[in-house]
């Protein structure tokens, strides 16, 4: 029963002497649990520290590509204005990304999101260089072609108009050797009796009542054939027109002039010779002197003759 006994009273005092050992245990256990708690939350916040960084970082690079990339923007220029005006809003949206990036500085998504972006806006950029650098080329090899199109429209016109000049001087030789020629030109003075069924000739101005002026129009096989109207003018001794009227009536054009005419006939051109009488008249009576006179065809002056009245 001693033993017993005493065996009892020799285990209370080795449990009270492990206790200490155990809160100490334990004690060790939680600040060690407790160190390396704070080790990972120091981890974390430097991690978070770190990223931070690294999204301002590349809020920087990204803002720093988005103003270059502007610049070349604005560096870009085409006189295509279907292309130039996709170049100013591409230039809009860059600075729209620009103030993304200012506002969503510590924003990892948003500043991903704008990197993407840039790099599209980067691509389109070298799309729009390679376009503008191919309508240069195009624009240059236009210039070229224009030049060589303008230097062969310069001699096309010169060789044209040197074949207009040819042309003229042919047409005027032509004109001048188709000009019907006019001779054996004779007027007479005649005195007209018993209500024209007599007529004389005279060379006395007071007796004259009309006078009358034969010629003869030559072969031409170059004359236009047909109806002609031929024009008979006399100049009188006092330097005035001889016409029996002074209104568009008797008003003719010649050389490039006009005037009054005092007789004309209408011939009947068949390329052949042909001998004409035309009868002048005046609006007055004759007056002494010599009276010049004009015969034209076609509007040009083909022979010439006078009478003189005494």
């Amino acid at each position: 029963m001693e033993d017993i006994k005493t065996n009892n009273e020799e285990n209370p005092k080795k449990k009270i002497g492990l206790l200490p050992w155990l809160f100490l245990s334990l004690s060790l256990v939680g600040n060690g649990i407790l160190v390396y708690l704070l080790n990972n939350e120091k981890q974390t916040v430097v991690q978070k520290e770190e990223i931070i960084k690294t999204v301002y970082l590349e809020r920087d690079n990204i803002k720093n590509d988005l103003l270059q990339l502007k610049t070349d923007y604005e560096n870009l220029q085409t006189n295509d204005k279907k292309l130039q005006a996709e170049i100013d809003e591409k230039k809009l949206q860059i600075e729209e990304l620009i103030k993304q990036a200012e506002k969503h500085k510590g924003d990892a998504y948003v500043i991903a999101k704008l990197r993407k972006e840039t790099e599209t806006l980067r691509q389109i950029m070298q799309g729009y260089v390679h376009t503008i650098d191919s309508l240069g080329t195009l624009n240059q090899k236009l210039v070229v072609e224009k030049k060589e199109v303008i230097k062969k429209l310069d001699d096309e016109k010169s060789k044209l108009d040197q074949v207009n000049k040819e042309k003229e001087e042919l047409k005027k030789t032509i004109n001048t050797a188709s000009i019907l020629s006019c001779y054996n030109v004779i007027a007479q003075g005649i005195d007209v009796k018993r209500g024209g069924k007599k007529q004389s000739i005279t060379n006395k101005a007071k007796r004259t009542d009309l006078i009358r002026v034969s010629y003869t129009l030559g072969e031409n096989k170059l004359t236009k054939t047909g109806p002609k109207d031929v024009f008979v003018r006399i100049m009188t001794p006092d330097g005035k027109e001889l016409a029996k009227g002074y209104d568009e009536n008797y008003r003719f054009r010649f050389n490039e002039s006009s005037g009054y005419y005092a007789g004309k006939t209408v011939i009947d051109y068949a390329s052949k010779e042909i001998g004409v009488t035309t009868t002048c008249e005046g609006s007055t009576g004759f007056i002494p002197g010599k009276y010049i006179i004009e015969i034209t065809c076609d509007g040009v002056v083909i022979g010439q003759g006078s009478v003189v009245l005494n």
